[in-house]
């Protein structure tokens, strides 16, 4: 639900758009969670194809680490800088709402992509998500259950404390181990952050394994954890004994599939949500589109979309598993 003085700065935005009779392109920006992040470059690419079909300006910017507060600068430059269009891998929850409220008070579009703020939804005007984030902790705790037989110490390897979705997924896999049976013989010893930095993670990763001694599996639900974890068991000679899946990139996890040190893992086409925020945000901005919860959308290559509740928007329905089978089918 949007608030009154959010419509107010949208219709302001939306009539300086139409005086202008779209005589300028327009202004997309997307800051991702930190540089050096490969994930990101799919997205991106998704924003870049996207806007040279639409004609639209794109930006791609990014702070060097991932803490709550890191993005505050560059969504402050952004409103000065006059963009239509602020897209953001949020990396807090809630740090980040009066600075949003600003952009959107400045008739500036603010679209949550790759990850939400959960439970400050009223400070951005949707989230593009890839799936619905609900079923990622449940998906990944069964992944994860049937690499070990379902019996055995399992542990998290996650980016960083306030990361609002990977919090999100280890809500959803803490309540999968606790309310479901099948998973009674599973134990969650712990979970740690590798900050999405390689050598964090890699860190993480040997103290995990040198703690728990019985460690079975390890579910990493970020890119650069997935990478770190498998690389360590792959130099350990652990694959047999420790099962690492998570979400991960098929171009950087090809390898680890091929020679069997990982056996399955998960996620969706990050390409797909940069895509799909462009043609929504044009389409927004220019009144093809209206951003209400029940409406539905055509996007090219993706077909009809549905705005959900709160106003959420998927790309894919459910997870893609990449395994030794499928592997060589994908590119990103």
């Amino acid at each position: 639900m949007l608030r009154k003085s959010t419509l107010i700065g949208l219709t302001a935005g939306l009539a300086m758009l139409a005086g202008a009779a779209m005589a300028e392109p327009l202004k997309i920006v997307y800051i991702g969670k930190n540089t050096g992040n490969p994930y990101f470059d799919s997205i991106t690419g998704g924003f870049e194809d996207a806007c040279k079909s639409l004609g639209c300006e794109f930006e791609f910017v990014a702070p060097a680490t991932a803490e709550a507060t890191s993005q505050i600068p560059f969504i402050e430059a952004q409103i000065q800088r006059g963009v239509n269009v602020i897209g953001i891998a949020p990396n807090s929850p809630d740090a980040l709402n009066e600075v949003l409220a600003s952009a959107r008070e400045k008739g500036i579009l603010v679209l949550t992509v790759n990850g939400d703020i959960t439970g400050s939804e009223q400070y951005r005007d949707a989230t593009i998500l890839p799936v619905n984030f609900d079923i990622v902790g449940r998906d990944q705790v069964e992944l994860v259950g049937s690499l070990i037989g379902y019996e055995g110490e399992i542990a998290i390897l996650s980016a960083t404390t306030e990361a609002p979705d990977q919090n999100k997924w280890i809500v959803g896999m803490n309540e999968t181990l606790k309310s479901d049976p099948k998973y009674a013989k599973m134990k969650l010893v712990a979970t740690v952050y590798g900050d999405d930095q390689p050598e964090k993670s890699t860190t993480e990763m040997e103290a995990l394994l040198a703690n728990f001694p019985n460690l079975k599996g390890v579910i990493a639900p970020t890119t650069v954890g997935i990478a770190a974890a498998a690389q360590v068991v792959q130099s350990r000679g652990l694959a047999e004994t420790v099962k690492v899946t998570g979400l991960g990139l098929p171009s950087e996890m090809r390898d680890f599939i091929k020679d069997g040190t990982v056996t399955a893992f998960q996620l969706w086409s990050p390409y797909n949500e940069g895509w799909l925020a462009v043609h929504f945000a044009k389409g927004v901005l220019d009144g093809s589109i209206k951003n209400e919860v029940g409406g539905t959308f055509e996007v090219p290559n993706l077909g009809t979309i549905t705005i959900n509740p709160n106003n959420s928007i998927n790309t894919q329905a459910e997870l893609t598993t990449f395994d030794a089978k499928n592997i060589d089918e994908f590119n990103f």
